[in-house]
């Protein structure tokens, strides 16, 4: 079996793969306060909930955006399944030129992401990514990362709003009926939604522009499925497209 850990600003996923087949995924909270133990006792009652025997781990692929838990989860692989984990840094996609000023500064969620969505789509392709931040990633049809815009996530944005209008109220994030709100919240929700796609598909429009050239354009992340029935220009939603890079880098380094 081949494990494979996200580490997220917001949220930890974490995999488990049997052959190519991804058997379970399971989302736990990130916080830089837990230490390795209580990390480790989370990990094992999730192995042990489904029967799953940690002995059979034979690989551990580790990507994070968040440092100060990189030695924590060494910690809890390595108490786990008594090998150490490789974490994923730009030497994990030696069949993918990355195109920025500093290619070392790219998150590796985004190059796993790139790496995983080039592999099933091909390019030229971006992909966004609902998470914390959104971000935009374009590969072009060679397989190069040519770069990508980060922009406030749907949440933070939503939270932001909140905190600085003091008479605005705590909304649930779901679709609205109608663009044009008929109450305070129903307005909230479609200044969220509706203008996210707006924001999605402005981009998606001048990104095709500067490519010269019609790109795949599909999403990841957790609110991927909230927009893209909205949007003009998401094809095609992947849930698990982050941990697909993870189980990519696995597959290479047998």
């Amino acid at each position: 079996m081949v494990f494979v850990i996200d580490i997220g600003n917001t949220n930890i996923v974490l995999g488990v793969y049997k052959g190519s087949e991804l058997l379970h995924l399971w989302r736990v909270s990130t916080d830089i306060k837990k230490t390795s133990d209580e990390y480790l006792i989370t990990v094992k009652n999730l192995f042990r909930i489904h029967d799953l025997d940690p002995r059979e781990v034979k690989n551990t692929i580790l990507g994070s955006v968040v440092s100060p838990l990189d030695s924590v989860f060494q910690a809890v692989v390595r108490s786990l399944t008594d090998h150490e984990a490789r974490l994923v840094d730009l030497s994990c996609f030696p069949d993918m030129p990355v195109k920025m000023d500093n290619p070392k500064e790219v998150g590796a969620d985004r190059l796993l992401n790139a790496s995983a969505g080039y592999e099933e789509y091909g390019g030229p392709l971006v992909i966004i990514d609902f998470g914390t931040a959104t971000t935009f990633d374009v590969i072009s049809a060679k397989g190069e990362y040519l770069g990508g815009v980060i922009a406030t996530g749907l949440v933070l944005s939503l939270e932001a709003l909140t905190a600085k209008a003091f008479k605005l109220p705590k909304i649930d994030l779901v679709r609205p009926s109608s663009v044009i709100g008929k109450n305070t919240a129903h307005c909230m929700q479609s200044g969220i939604v509706f203008g996210y796609a707006g924001l999605v598909d402005s981009m998606v429009q001048k990104i095709t522009e500067e490519l010269g050239a019609k790109p795949k354009v599909i999403a990841t992340g957790g609110l991927a499925t909230l927009i893209q029935p909205v949007s003009d220009t998401i094809e095609d939603v992947v849930d698990d497209l982050t941990l697909k890079g993870l189980y990519r880098i696995s597959r290479l380094s047998q």
